[in-house]
């Protein structure tokens, strides 16, 4: 019997659990079988599930084929009435070791087919201790799940549930087996990344969690923080990207849009000018700072001025990683309901221009690398990351997961050179 074949789409979240889901599956012995962890953020996500789905179907015949993830939470139906699908299986019950010894067991039958339960009742996250990943650059740490927001375009609450915290205690207890197995890096994870704490004894915030990491996990040579919410962002964070050189210089920004009505519209809780001064402030307190950010185009009513706004926040608040959208309508969602919906084309036309514009920020930024000299992650033996997050190919083999000094020597393309 062969090991299980894994899949995964979406966020580095869906990344940390696939670990998890092996680490599960290996447990129960699960053999034989196909694990296909999708993401339902857009249409398109869900589109290039089934499609995924088809093809290791024809090339695993004889494989059992079990659909997880958000996808698979929020419509369950569209995989059960695939013929390629064996089993669906909740975002909860993806965690589940006893989910996962059924599977191997091979209870699945007429009743056990379809295990999604309701997320919403859900009000614990529990800290799955991760030994190992894929890589030996760096590691991921769920440290915070669901969302209490409800943004109108977005279906992630429906497949993620409410806002729930992993512990600091247990955050800390990872991170140190983590380190212990020789990883230089720690990314914190989440769905509303700086909602944690929320939900715990005395309500802490994300800065908190940060220092206290930091703090106790004195061995730990580069903690990131994934994408965050900036209005959301507390005083010992700022704190900490002030004063915690171990914290990379890089924030990936939940921004979605650039005008204050399309943002109003959306149900964001911060207006245009409250992200432009959040990246002032954490620029001012950290020079060598870069900013990511998610942006959507073509939301429905956005006019061409609106547009214009989304693409002048790019150098406003000097974005230098874009992820950008075309707004993909989502059945359940109350902007799939505003009449005045972009036209496909429109869309796509924005999109490419948001693309260009980032990726002009990013040549501006790899040509002011070049002369500097960077602490690089090693991601692979000719490929490594700056603390900003910019690659950086070698000439000659490194260690991968080891941290090399070396000074910029040139630029190609999107890439660094050393």
């Amino acid at each position: 019997m062969t090991a299980p074949v894994f899949s995964n789409h979406g966020c580095r979240l869906n990344q940390y659990e696939l670990e998890a889901m092996k680490e599960l599956a290996d447990g129960a012995g699960l053999r034989d079988a196909i694990v296909v962890n999708t993401c339902a953020v857009t249409a398109e996500a869900v589109r290039k599930a089934r499609q995924d789905i088809r093809k290791l179907r024809k090339a695993h015949p004889d494989a059992r084929l079990i659909v997880t993830g958000c996808a698979a939470q929020t419509e369950p139906q569209t995989f059960t009435a695939m013929e390629e699908v064996d089993a669906v299986i909740g975002n909860t019950e993806k965690m589940l070791p006893d989910t996962w010894k059924g599977l191997a067991a091979d209870f699945i039958g007429e009743t056990e087919a379809v295990q999604v339960d309701d997320i919403m009742s859900v009000r614990e996250t529990a800290g799955h201790l991760i030994d190992g990943f894929g890589t030996r650059s760096r590691a991921y740490v769920q440290v915070q799940n669901g969302c209490d927001h409800r943004c109108t375009f977005c279906i992630i609450p429906y497949g993620r549930g409410n806002s729930r915290s992993v512990p600091a205690g247990v955050v800390v207890e990872q991170i140190k087996r983590l380190v212990d197995k020789g990883f230089n890096e720690v990314v914190l994870t989440g769905v509303d990344l700086t909602s944690w704490g929320a939900d715990l004894p005395a309500q802490p915030k994300l800065g908190d969690l940060v220092m206290r990491i930091l703090r106790l996990v004195p061995d730990l040579p580069r903690l990131r923080i994934s994408s965050i919410d900036s209005i959301e962002v507390d005083e010992n964070l700022m704190t900490a990207i002030a004063t915690e050189a171990r914290l990379m210089p890089h924030l990936h920004l939940s921004l979605q849009h650039g005008d204050d009505l399309i943002l109003k519209r959306m149900k964001r809780r911060h207006l245009r000018d409250d992200a432009i001064r959040f990246c002032e402030d954490a620029l001012r307190l950290r020079p060598d700072m870069t900013f990511g950010a998610d942006i959507i185009a073509g939301f429905p009513t956005e006019t061409d001025a609106h547009f214009e706004n989304s693409l002048k926040l790019v150098e406003d608040c000097q974005l230098t990683w874009l992820h950008v959208f075309p707004y993909s309508k989502r059945e359940g969602t109350p902007a799939a309901k505003i009449p005045a919906q972009v036209d496909g084309r429109t869309i796509k036309d924005r999109a490419a221009q948001l693309r260009a514009a980032g990726e002009a920020r990013v040549q501006h930024h790899l040509s002011d690398q070049v002369g500097r000299t960077h602490d690089i992650l090693m991601e692979n033996p000719l490929m490594g990351r700056t603390p900003q997050f910019a690659e950086v190919r070698f000439e000659t083999e490194q260690p991968e997961g080891a941290i090399v000094r070396a000074r910029i020597t040139g630029q190609a393309g999107m890439e660094l050179r050393a």
